[in-house]
């Protein structure tokens, strides 16, 4: 009976043991967490043919949208099916798929928080020097910051996980678990580039954009205009007003994932740690629903996507604004 609840029973001691579930809640976990997989990946994936098909839809903004629509249809695909998995079995692929999981894991997660920042200085340009906004943001411009954030990620993850991806599996406790640690320093930059820095940038661009679209809107009722007072229009102020859900929600999503990072050891409920990783996760399923909630053009698009009308010929070109 011992031998039973291990993963690997030949290895004995060196064996981690097997996920203490009763199979009807492992079949409710399955069946729940998979679902919101599912509904994840396919309205992200409605969010990308959208952005993407659309030629109307493709401007400056929408392609920082595109971009996290990517990172989180990754999530729902990749990463809500390995944590699925690894919540009630053994992890049974290897060291070395275990380190390239997890560094996968993170630059998702990585790039995800640099997209919002970038979502945030739009907003901030748009609102704030609305008359430069058209120069200063081109969509030209926007696919090459999206690009360098993708390829900063991608560095930023390689140092701070060289040593597990260098030694796959020497950070893991026990034969059938898939843990990686970077070192304490990487740890620290960990923090400080993916939270304490980003996180303050969001705040302070998005506290700016909330001052400066408030007056604005205080100058559009009252009518008053002056050649000092340089007014948004009614569309940036709604898109900043959905963009700003979206960050506030990415906020109470990510925060307690990174505050328990930095609290470290001393939380050892897993259901805790369980919670906090799926909080990050359904911020995935959340942000699409956001875009159906606050945008008619996304609705529109998922009525023409659905309906198979994008494979006629031109609709590409279709106004769906």
């Amino acid at each position: 009976m011992e031998n039973q609840e291990l993963c690997f029973p030949k290895l004995l001691n060196a064996s981690c043991k097997k996920p203490a579930l009763h199979w009807a809640d492992a079949v409710f976990v399955n069946l729940l967490f998979s679902f919101i997989s599912l509904i994840t990946t396919a309205l992200n994936l409605l969010v990308i043919i959208s952005v993407s098909h659309f030629r109307k839809l493709q401007t400056p903004t929408n392609i920082f949208i595109l971009s996290l629509a990517v990172t989180d249809f990754l999530v729902g695909l990749v990463v809500m099916t390995a944590a699925i998995y690894m919540r009630t079995s053994c992890w049974y692929f290897g060291d070395i798929m275990c380190s390239l999981f997890s560094y996968v894991h993170v630059i998702i997660l990585c790039s995800s928080v640099a997209i919002m920042v970038l979502i945030s200085a739009d907003r901030y340009v748009a609102i704030c020097d609305p008359l430069h906004y058209t120069t200063r943001v081109t969509e030209r411009r926007a696919k090459l910051w999206v690009c360098l954030c993708w390829l900063c990620t991608v560095l930023f993850t390689t140092v701070i996980l060289k040593e597990d991806l260098a030694h796959p599996g020497m950070f893991k406790n026990c034969h059938g678990e898939c843990y990686a640690y970077p070192n304490r320093i990487g740890l620290i930059f960990y923090l400080v580039l993916t939270f304490l820095v980003p996180i303050t940038v969001i705040v302070v661009l998005y506290m700016r954009v909330f001052v400066v679209a408030v007056s604005q809107a205080r100058a559009m009722r009252s009518h008053v205009t002056a050649v000092s007072v340089v007014t948004a229009k009614m569309s940036e102020l709604k898109a900043a007003r959905t963009l700003g859900v979206l960050v506030v929600v990415f906020l109470m999503c990510y925060c307690p994932y990174y505050l328990l990072i930095y609290i470290g050891n001393s939380i050892t409920n897993s259901w805790i740690l369980l919670l906090v990783c799926y909080l990050v996760y359904f911020n995935s399923c959340l942000n699409p629903l956001i875009y159906a909630l606050f945008y008619p053009w996304f609705r529109k698009a998922v009525k023409l996507i659905v309906t198979l009308q994008i494979l006629q010929p031109g609709s590409c070109d279709a106004n769906i604004l």
